[in-house]
């Protein structure tokens, strides 16, 4: 049905940013490895896991 048609996009619209959203919420609070210690005396740049 035609009239129909901005609601669902609006409902794909809602459950999209809820679900970013929550993603982002997610992944900014997931903890991250705590194998790395900073009271060693290895250098700064040893310490940070950079992934490229």
């Amino acid at each position: 049905m035609p009239q129909m048609m901005p609601l669902s996009w609006f409902m794909l619209f809602m459950f999209f940013s809820i679900l970013l959203i929550l993603f982002n919420t997610l992944n900014y609070y997931a903890p991250y490895n705590k194998a790395i210690s900073l009271s060693s005396t290895k250098p700064l740049i040893k310490i940070l896991p950079w992934k490229w």
